[in-house]
């Protein structure tokens, strides 16, 4: 339900509490954005369940807050009784009892807003100068020849640094350049002791360190000055201001930037124990390489020993080699009329092999011709057998024994044809008779022919 839908003062109508309680909160949540709120804290209270509950005053009203648990957990400090703070909240109401309280995201104390302002300011400008650049940080010294420690002789962060420096490497000296690490003018104060580190050089690394605080006490720590002398350092520098989300421009500055002051100190110091247990590392690689150098050395010397023979057995050795080569020289001087004569003595008996038996193939060749001989003979014989057989057969066929036998042969004398037909006989026509003995022109006075074969 909304303010809109309510019915007005004329009307009849009855809503519940609990709708317009929900129809007030609607309305204040859209009429009040977030917005910074100060005043003075009062009745803290941290539920069970992580929810903080307290009331913020000032002269003349008060205000109930509520911070969830979600957004308690990062708060940078809890408030206490009397703290002045600012809170960044919502208007709402807790409708069960219809009280008007602010839904807190956020809080700070008072003043911490424009100081959070300036240190924004400064650390954009020097950023853009360069002076946070990654490539301007120095590598730590991995085992430095002395210690520099820019804090306070009161400051609890020093205790914490010495014991652990004393700790982890007592062998490395410790040089301590006092200075204030917080009220007015205590930024310039530290960036001279800066300074005097690195015109002494009595040290390899610097820490610029103190306890943790608000960011009123820790804004030393926030000036431009110190920025300027920490990145003009030489010496590299560790930051370990406040606690683990405390952060200053000191710690964009420095080369590297350590949660607490033991944090730094331990990244500036080897550990001792670790010292001793590398040298003892070292020291048996070394006499691991020292004993395999000693064992190849003592290798090789037996080897070059085998490699020494005395000038009598060296003669020694050559006259039996010289013996073995006039050996085999005469070996080789040998061998060539060896496989000579061998070789002859294989064509030799190659050629024996195939030598022709000169009266044997004679006797071959009488006998051969004597075959031809015969066989032509024989062949002869043959074929005049086969042409008198022949000649008979012709004899018996030839046309002239047929005439003698008493026919005649007429020849058309036009055409040049044996007439072989009564119908080709033409009277008037000229024929040719050749007759056994002759032949003879005739013409036709007549042609009577007659359908018989018969004679």
């Amino acid at each position: 339900m909304t303010p809109d839908s309510l019915p007005s003062q004329s009307g009849d109508a009855v809503i519940p509490v609990s709708a317009l309680n929900r129809a007030i909160s609607s309305m204040l949540e859209r009429s009040f954005p977030l917005v910074w709120v100060s005043g003075e804290v009062s009745n803290f209270t941290r539920a069970a369940s992580g929810h903080w509950y307290f009331s913020i005053k000032d002269a003349n009203a008060q205000m109930r807050c509520v911070m969830f648990r979600g957004r308690a957990q990062y708060a940078e400090f809890m408030p206490r009784e009397g703290d002045k703070i600012e809170v960044r909240a919502l208007v709402t109401m807790y409708e069960p009892r219809g009280e008007l309280q602010l839904n807190v995201e956020a809080v700070r104390r008072t003043g911490q807003g424009r100081l959070y302002e300036a240190f924004l300011r400064l650390k954009a400008q020097l950023e853009s100068e360069g002076l946070f650049a990654a490539e301007r940080k120095r590598a730590l010294p991995t085992h430095p020849r002395g210690i520099g420690i820019v804090t306070s002789l009161q400051a609890a962060a020093l205790r914490d640094v010495l014991t652990t420096l004393a700790r982890r490497a007592p062998h490395v000296p410790v040089v301590v350049y006092p200075a204030p690490v917080q009220g007015a003018g205590v930024g310039a104060k530290l960036a001279a002791m800066v300074e005097a580190a690195n015109a002494r050089r009595e040290v390899d690394v610097l820490i610029v360190c103190r306890g943790g605080g608000s960011i009123e006490d820790l804004w030393a720590f926030n000036e431009e000055v110190l920025a300027r002398a920490i990145a003009a350092s030489e010496l590299p520098v560790v930051s370990g201001v406040g606690h683990e989300t405390d952060f200053t421009i000191a710690d964009f500055a420095a080369d590297v930037r350590a949660p607490t002051p033991t944090a730094a100190a331990e990244l500036v110091s080897p550990q001792r124990v670790l010292l001793l247990r590398e040298l003892d590392h070292r020291h048996a690689a070394l006499a691991r390489g020292f004993g395999r150098m000693m064992e190849r050395r003592a290798q090789q010397l037996d080897w070059l020993a085998r490699r020494l023979v005395s000038p009598a057995e060296r003669l020694a050795r050559q006259r039996a080699h010289l013996r073995q080569l006039a050996s085999r020289l005469s070996t080789a001087g040998a061998r060539p009329v060896r496989d000579a004569r061998a070789h002859f003595a294989l064509v030799q008996y190659r050629w024996q092999r195939k030598r022709p038996n000169v009266v044997a193939e004679r006797e071959h060749l009488l006998r051969l011709a004597q075959r031809i001989g015969s066989a032509h003979e024989r062949r002869a014989e043959r074929e005049k057998a086969c042409v008198s057989e022949l000649a008979a057969r012709l004899q018996v066929l030839s046309p002239q024994r047929t005439l003698e036998r008493g026919y005649a042969a007429l020849i058309d004398a036009q055409t040049g044809r044996a007439v072989r037909a009564p119908n080709a006989l033409k009277p008037r026509r000229p024929l040719t008779v050749h007759l056994a003995e002759g032949s003879a022109d005739v013409l036709l006075a007549d042609v009577q022919p007659r359908l018989s074969d018969e004679f």
